[in-house]
C-alpha cells in the first residue's frame, strides 16, 4: 500500500480531439509501463472498437503510472459533451485535473463544459497547451483565453493560480517555455507532483468506497472501479453495500485489484486515496457505497445532469423484419436497454403503453447514436423515430435546451452559414477573424435547430467548415418550428429489387439512397426529392422486352453515385412521420405508414388535428 503523500489522482479533460488520449500514451511510454519489445497500439486507452474507428473517447478509463517514488492515477475522460455523464462522475475520483487545450484552436464549447464540472468540485487544475509544434500555434493568446474562461466560471483564487505546461503529445515533449522543447515529458510529471495535492482521507476511519465505473469479466462477473474515500479495504473482507434505493445488503470482497500501466494487478489491501477495482460483489451499481458493516455510512449519490434529447425505440415491424437480426423481440430490446442503464448514468429509459415501444433519453444525437451502433453490432434489430429535444416546465413556463455553437468557416462561406443559422433561431454572440482566411463564429441556438444541420452545413461550406457545440442552458421555448428538413423524399411504390432501369428513370427527380440490386418494400424511402413534397416512384421497373431496338441501344449510360447514409446521417435526416430501421447489416429509412392510401388518410387527419389545435 502506497503512502498517501506519494499518490496523485488526476483526470485529463479537454475538448474532443485536443490530444488527451495521445498525451496519456506518451506518459505511459515514458514511465516505463511497457517492456521495450512490447507492441503497444496508438491511443492505447481507446480500447473499444468504436473508439478506435472514430478516433474519439466514449468511455472514461483509468491507468496508473509510477514516476520516481510516486504513483500517479490518471483517468482519461471523453471530450464530447454527449458523454458528459462519464466526466461528471469521474470528478469524485480525483484531486486535480490536467486541462488540455489545443494551442491553435483555444477554448472550445466542451472545454468550458468539462472545466465547469472540475471547478465546481474544487479540483486543482494544471493547464497543458498541446500541439505547441503547430506552425500557427498562438500560446500567449490561448493562455489568456483559458484565464478568461476560469474567471467566467468563477474559479477560486487558488484555482486561478494554475501552472501552464507547453507540450506536443505526438512528439512526447513538454516544457515550461513555449519556445523550447524538452526531449521528454519530465516537466509535466514534475508539475503534477508539485501542484496536484495528495489525496485526503484517513486510513484509520471506517471504510467508505464509492463505485464510479463498472466493468465486466466473464469469470469474475461485475467489477466495480472507484476510489477508497477513507479507511482500508482488504481482499476477503465483509462489507455493507449501500444501494441507490437506501437499503443495505451484505457482501464480500472476493478479489481486489490495483492498476499498473494498462493492466490490473491483484493486491491484498488498499487505503484511502487509492483507485482500485473490486470483484465479487453481486449486482453492484454506479454511485453505490461499500462501507464497514459496523459503520454503514453512504456517500452522496452521484448527481448527473438531466438528458436533453429523446427518441422512441420500437420493435422492427417492417416487411423485412427478422431477416438480418439475431435479437428482434420486445423482451430482448427491453432487456438490452435496461442493461445499458447499469453502466450509463446519463441515459433514461421509459416504458410506454405499448410493450413494443420505449422512450430513450440521452445527452444528444451522438450519445443515442453510439448506443444504437453498439446494439446493431451485437445483433439487435429495431427501428427508431426522429430525435426530439426534451421540453421542461420551469415555474409554469416551457423551457427548451440551448446549445453553445462554435463554427470555423472560410470567409467566403460566412454569409451562407449566418443565413442558414438565422432561420434556425440562432443568436450570434461573437465573431473573430484571425487573419488566416478562416472566421470563428459563436452562436447560442435551440438544440432542436441543430438536428439535421450538420449535413447542410458541410454542403454550404463545401466540407471546409468545422462545427462544435455543447449544452449551455435552458431558455424559454420559442414556439415556432425550428430547423428540420425542407426537402421531400422519394418513396418506393412496391416491393421488389431495384433495377438499373428503374433507378435511371427516377434519377432526375432527386438524389438516390440505394444502388441497383437493393431490396426495397412499399413505403421505404429510396431517395431525396428535388422539391419539398414527397413523391412515389417505382425503382423496381424493368425494361420491356420488345423487338424494337433504337440505333443508340448500345450507348453506355452513366449513373449518378447514390448517397449512402451512415447511422448518424440517417437519424439526422428523419422527419416526424418517418422511422429509421436499423439491423446488423442495413440502415433503411421508411414512412411510419407504409401503404399509400392509409398514408394519405393519416396525413389528412394529422392536418385537421393541427388546425383544430390552433
Amino acid at each position: 500500500m502506497h503512502k498517501r503523500e506519494m499518490i496523485r489522482n488526476i483526470a485529463i479533460i479537454a475538448h474532443v480531439d485536443h490530444g488527451k488520449t495521445t498525451l496519456v500514451d506518451k506518459l505511459l511510454q515514458q514511465s516505463g509501463a511497457f517492456r521495450e519489445n512490447e507492441a503497444v497500439a496508438e491511443r492505447a486507452m481507446d480500447s473499444n472498437d468504436l473508439e478506435r474507428e472514430r478516433g474519439i473517447t466514449i468511455l472514461a478509463k483509468n491507468t496508473a503510472i509510477r514516476y520516481k517514488d510516486y504513483l500517479i492515477n490518471i483517468v482519461d475522460t471523453p471530450g464530447h459533451a454527449d458523454f458528459g455523464g462519464e466526466v461528471e462522475r469521474i470528478m469524485r475520483m480525483v484531486d486535480g485535473v490536467l486541462l488540455v487545450v489545443d494551442s491553435f484552436e483555444g477554448c472550445m464549447p466542451q472545454t468550458k463544459f468539462v472545466l465547469r464540472k472540475a471547478l465546481q468540485n474544487g479540483l486543482t487544475p494544471v493547464v497543458v497547451l498541446n500541439k505547441i509544434d503547430r506552425p500557427n500555434a498562438r500560446p500567449a493568446e490561448v493562455v489568456d483565453e483559458v484565464l478568461d474562461l476560469f474567471i467566467e466560471l468563477e474559479a477560486s483564487d487558488e484555482q486561478l493560480d494554475f501552472p501552464v505546461v507547453y507540450a506536443s503529445a505526438l512528439n512526447g515533449t513538454a516544457s515550461l517555455d513555449p519556445d523550447r522543447h524538452d526531449a521528454n515529458m519530465e516537466a509535466l510529471y514534475e508539475k503534477i507532483i508539485e501542484h496536484i495535492p495528495a489525496p485526503k482521507g484517513n486510513i484509520d476511519e471506517p471504510l467508505q468506497f464509492q463505485v464510479t465505473l463498472l466493468d465486466y469479466n466473464e469469470y469474475l462477473g461485475r467489477i466495480a472501479i472507484g476510489r477508497v474515500n477513507r479507511g482500508i479495504i482488504r481482499q476477503g473482507q465483509s462489507i455493507a453495500v449501500m444501494t441507490r434505493d437506501g437499503s443495505i445488503k451484505q457482501g464480500r470482497v472476493e478479489k481486489l485489484f490495483g492498476f499498473s500501466g494498462l493492466k490490473r494487478v491483484e493486491i491484498d489491501e488498499a487505503g484511502a486515496g487509492d483507485i482500485i477495482a473490486i470483484a465479487g460483489v453481486k449486482d453492484i451499481n454506479i454511485g453505490e457505497t461499500l462501507a464497514d458493516p459496523a459503520h454503514p455510512e453512504a456517500l452522496p449519490l452521484l448527481e448527473i445532469e438531466e438528458p436533453t434529447m429523446k427518441m422512441t425505440f420500437l420493435v422492427n415491424n417492417s416487411p423485412f423484419a427478422g431477416r438480418e437480426g439475431k435479437w428482434v423481440t420486445s423482451r430482448k430490446l427491453r432487456e438490452r436497454l435496461f442493461k445499458e442503464l447499469e453502466t450509463d448514468v446519463s441515459l433514461r429509459v421509459e416504458e410506454t403503453d405499448s410493450p413494443d415501444e420505449f422512450i430513450v433519453s440521452g445527452r444528444g444525437e451522438l450519445h443515442l447514436g453510439i448506443l444504437l451502433e453498439n446494439m446493431r453490432r451485437e445483433g439487435y434489430e429495431l427501428q427508431v423515430s426522429k430525435p426530439e429535444v426534451i421540453i421542461k416546465e420551469i415555474n409554469g413556463v416551457k423551457h427548451e435546451p440551448m446549445e453553445k455553437l462554435i463554427i470555423d468557416v472560410p470567409e467566403e462561406s460566412m454569409g451562407a452559414v449566418m443565413e442558414s443559422l438565422g432561420t434556425r433561431k440562432a443568436e450570434m454572440l461573437n465573431m473573430t477573424n484571425n487573419g488566416t482566411g478562416n472566421v470563428r463564429l459563436e452562436f447560442l441556438i435551440p438544440a432542436r435547430g441543430l438536428i439535421g444541420y450538420r449535413t447542410h452545413f458541410l454542403t454550404i461550406t463545401r466540407g471546409y467548415g468545422i462545427m462544435n457545440h455543447a449544452f449551455d442552458s435552458y431558455a424559454p421555448y420559442q414556439g415556432a418550428e425550428v430547423g428540420g428538413r425542407h426537402e421531400g423524399v422519394l418513396i418506393a411504390s412496391e416491393s421488389g429489387v431495384a433495377t438499373t432501369y428503374g433507378i435511371l428513370s427516377v434519377e432526375d427527380r432527386g438524389t438516390l439512397f440505394i444502388e441497383p440490386g437493393t431490396e426495397v418494400y412499399e413505403g421505404m424511402i429510396v431517395g431525396e426529392h428535388n422539391r419539398d413534397n414527397d413523391i412515389i416512384v417505382n425503382v423496381c421497373k424493368e425494361k420491356a422486352l420488345t423487338n424494337v431496338r433504337s440505333a443508340t441501344k448500345e450507348e453506355t449510360v452513366k449513373m449518378k453515385v447514390p448517397r449512402i447514409l451512415s447511422l448518424e446521417q440517417a437519424l439526422e435526416y428523419l422527419n416526424d412521420d418517418e422511422y429509421c430501421e436499423i439491423t446488423p447489416k442495413s440502415i433503411r429509412l421508411r414512412k411510419k405508414v407504409l401503404d399509400k392510401g392509409e398514408r394519405a388518410r393519416y396525413e389528412k387527419q394529422r392536418k385537421m388535428a393541427a388546425n383544430t389545435a390552433e
